[in-house]
């Protein structure tokens, strides 16, 4: 890996082409097209009332629970909360100022933006301090803003990555200060407060940035000012292992798992448009290697996060795709570590490829938002503290993530309702559920919804302890749980009345488990 080439040797004299298009573009001028990139990507948001992030209303369910169960007697008798300091949260702190000025939904939105912005704006930063300038490096490192991450509601996350991209900015401008491993020991304290995996993350460029200046032991101590949070980090493996939970795992099929996730690296909207990016970008990546024109700055970075993503396990301490966030920072960063220098040309290329790929997403969260709108029209009329069991169909083969998955946390939001899609491992998650079993959570509340299989709902364990079932999808269900009433039936979504709620007894299996 070597610095970037001069611009003079992409310049063939004696042709005849348009110079414009084929010059190098000033710093300024590349300054604004990423810029406007950048804010662009706030595009889906914009047109969308209700956030398209398949976690996001469990994460606006659990932060209403956290600010308004003391003064809620229905949230005390439904839910426990626990606040704890981990390296998980990010929003969730920052959901305390925005609560108080603005309605809950309003502030989870702001976050929602806030995270999107900071992403982008965190890879010109990047560029911008390795280079003076944004190449196509940080603007095909845009194109990951909305990654699978993002897409499935990782706001944590999505601030943690966002923080270390700009700390590393700062580390490289601070190269050589004396004063930057002790600024750098709070820093990364906050990295890992909004989220482990990006303060994980921020350790890697690290590394890999002094590693490219100095191939030896100091490259692998130059992160020591990050190390503040292992002491949490440990007392978090004595809870998983009192809480009687897997520290980690990998799960069933390791093979079939870790091929679908780098399959999946780019999946938005179309399956052979982001088969087709993913492909592009791997051809980049691995020519400019072999061409020695990725900067080992932060090459040797990247390298390492693709490495650790086939060797990482999925679930950490109750942390899912946890290799898989690996894979979208490591080719973002690759992305940025892109060492050459290109003509305008090629950048407005690069540019057209992020604004179709942003089209397409802000497309589908413009019409899954107005989904969302009906299906919560169903639920509006039901009283404060009522009980639903949700179940929502998500068919297997469907290359778009489904957003709805978590749609009933708006009940929670709205009606101090008690809902079974939240996220409450005992002793890993803040939120926990007083009622309803330990099915009575995220994932038991998804049908996995297959061609021939059969959804025979007569023993849905959650349906029993609730006064409503609510089912989200376009498949009609083989059968509906025992004694349940029909009151309300769409082309997507039924809502049936259930008996009075009887005692906890055994469970049966989640929809879709074998």
């Amino acid at each position: 890996m070597s610095a970037e080439p001069p611009f003079e040797q992409f310049n063939v004299r004696g042709r005849s082409r348009p110079g414009w298009l084929w010059g190098e573009p000033t710093p300024r001028e590349s300054f604004w097209l990423g810029l406007i990139l950048a804010v662009l990507a706030l595009l889906p948001v914009f047109v969308a009332q209700y956030p398209q992030m398949v976690d996001y209303p469990a994460h606006l369910a659990r932060y209403h629970v956290m600010l308004n169960r003391d003064s809620s007697a229905l949230l005390k008798e439904y839910y426990g909360f626990q606040w704890r300091w981990s390296g998980n949260l990010g929003a969730d702190l920052l959901i305390i100022p925005l609560a108080k000025l603005m309605s809950l939904e309003a502030a989870g939105k702001v976050i929602v933006y806030v995270t999107v912005l900071l992403n982008g704006l965190g890879v010109l930063a990047v560029e911008w301090s390795l280079r003076r300038r944004i190449g196509i490096g940080g603007l095909l490192g845009l194109l990951f803003v909305w990654s699978p991450a993002m897409l499935l509601g990782f706001l944590n996350f999505g601030l943690s990555l966002a923080a270390a991209l700009f700390a590393f900015a700062l580390w490289v401008r601070l190269d050589g200060w004396k004063w930057r491993a002790p600024l750098f020991m709070p820093i990364g304290l906050v990295v890992w407060l909004c989220h482990v995996s990006g303060w994980g993350t921020l350790g890697v460029m690290v590394f890999g940035y002094e590693w490219h200046k100095d191939k030896s032991w100091r490259a692998f101590v130059a992160p020591w000012p990050l190390t503040l949070p292992f002491v949490a980090l440990i007392g978090l493996s004595i809870a998983g292992e009192k809480s009687g939970g897997e520290l980690y795992s990998y799960g069933k099929v390791v093979g079939t798992y870790k091929w679908a996730i780098w399959r999946q690296a780019m999946r938005d909207t179309w399956r052979w448009l982001d088969y087709g990016t993913l492909i592009g970008i791997g051809v980049v990546l691995v020519g400019s290697f072999g061409l020695k024109r990725l900067d080992g700055r932060l090459g040797w970075a990247a390298i390492a996060m693709l490495v650790l993503s086939l060797v990482l396990p999925r679930h950490i301490i109750g942390g899912d795709y946890v290799d898989a966030r690996m894979i979208y920072t490591g080719l973002m960063v690759g992305c940025l570590a892109l060492s050459w220098r290109a003509p305008r040309l090629v950048l407005l290329l690069a540019a057209a490829l992020f604004l179709g790929r942003l089209g397409l997403t802000t497309h589908t969260w413009y019409t899954e938002s107005q989904r969302t709108e009906r299906l919560l029209a169903m639920i509006d009329p039901l009283p404060q503290g009522v009980k639903i069991a949700s179940l929502v169909e998500t068919e297997i083969g469907v290359w778009p993530i489904n957003p709805q998955e978590h749609i009933a946390g708006y009940a929670v939001v709205r009606k101090d309702a008690l809902v079974n899609m939240h996220f409450a491992l005992p002793l890993i998650h803040m939120l926990t559920i007083n009622e309803g079993g330990k099915f009575f959570r995220d994932p038991y509340h998804r049908l996995l919804w297959k061609k021939g299989r059969k959804t025979d709902m007569t023993t849905y364990a959650p349906a029993r302890y609730v006064d409503w079932f609510w089912y989200i999808g376009r498949h009609e269900l083989d059968a509906l749980p025992s004694k349940a009433k029909v009151t309300l039936r769409t082309d997507e979504a039924l809502l049936a009345r259930m008996p009075p709620p009887r005692p906890e007894r055994g469970l049966a299996k989640p929809p879709g488990d074998s």
